[in-house]
């Protein structure tokens, strides 16, 4: 027999069987012998040892309290029992392989969640599919789903209808998850045409002290609504969250008509305004952290693939020319975390 079987060391699963148990890889096994008519063909087709073989069949034996087969010169062959019992246990195997195969179709989409469509984190999506793409990779189908940030990612992570999601994660994740350091947006200021301010190429963050700027989108509680408030504490910014909020066109009509000053993401796909310019900030350019979540179980083919691409993109953070609040700077001042 070759060394380079491996021992036989996993926890099969089970199945339950009257009173008796059924270990799952000890009736693949029996299958395996009967219709190789040898022991050492079956550990070749597993790809275990001989030896994990008999002690799995051994096992079977005793948990049915029958034996199943017997050996002659002309090899291994079924006992009465044996041929009694083979109808079964192909049914058994049959049964989950057709259970690993569905969730093996499954598991072909990847599952995104982005938060909303309109953010920097869709284009992050998009590069990644393109790579996979011209690389003809596989597993290539992806679908993108929305939450409500970290207050509601995190359960989908865990409940697996997400593979992955972007949040900006300050604090502690639920056990199991993990995050990865993803992107560093610029905030823009958004003003209209008329506003004094309209002609700068680039505003320093703060000449805005004093100043109030209109974002009904910050919800109470969610993790942006949290990374304003460290802004305007840091820089004498007045966040006023007055609603109700009607979007993103009702908040880009506002700002053109001259009432009002907004705050978006370098990257956010606002829709088309005439009256609205877009200005970066400076001195120092504030950024909003992206997070890559997953959980560590999560064995989905083009997960890591995924991470290795967001990663390999990810530029750290500078504290010489950006802007984080304090609790954000530590994991973004690496490559990963």
């Amino acid at each position: 027999m070759s060394n380079n079987r491996h021992a036989d060391t996993s926890q099969p699963s089970v199945v339950h069987g009257g009173t008796a148990e059924l270990d799952l890889g000890a009736v693949r096994a029996f299958v395996a012998i009967a219709e190789d008519h040898s022991f050492s063909e079956a550990a070749a087709r597993l790809g275990i040892s001989q030896q994990a073989v008999s002690k799995r069949i051994a096992k079977l034996e005793s948990d049915l309290g029958l034996r199943l087969f017997h050996r002659s010169r002309a090899g291994t062959g079924l006992t009465e029992d044996g041929s009694a019992f083979l109808a079964h246990a192909r049914a058994l195997v049959g049964i989950a392989d057709r259970a690993l195969d569905a969730l093996r179709v499954r598991r072909r989409t990847l599952r995104i969640d982005v938060l909303d469509t309109r953010l920097a984190t869709i284009e992050l999506v998009r590069a990644f599919h393109r790579a996979l793409t011209n690389a003809d990779i596989e597993d290539a189908d992806i679908e993108i789903v929305t939450s409500d940030g970290l207050r509601t990612a995190p359960g989908a992570l865990l409940r697996g209808s997400a593979d992955a999601a972007f949040a900006r994660v300050s604090g502690a994740l639920e056990e199991g998850l993990v995050s990865t350091p993803a992107h560093l947006e610029p905030v823009h200021l958004l003003v209209g045409r008329d506003h004094p301010l309209a002609d700068r190429q680039v505003v320093k963050t703060g000449e805005l002290a004093g100043a109030t700027v209109w974002m009904p989108g910050n919800a109470a509680g969610s993790e942006w609504a949290d990374y304003y408030r460290f802004l305007s504490a840091e820089f004498g910014i007045r966040i006023d969250t007055a609603g109700p909020n009607f979007g993103y066109e009702h908040m880009a009509q506002q700002v053109a008509s001259g009432e009002r000053m907004s705050f978006a993401g370098m990257d956010t796909q606002l829709p088309w305004q005439p009256g609205v310019t877009r200005i970066p900030l400076v001195d120092p350019v504030p950024v909003y952290p992206w997070s890559l979540l997953r959980h560590r179980q999560n064995r989905h083919p083009a997960l890591e693939l995924f991470v290795e691409h967001i990663a390999a993109g990810y530029q750290p953070y500078d504290p010489r020319r950006q802007w984080l609040p304090d609790p954000d700077r530590a994991a973004f001042s690496t490559t990963r975390t």
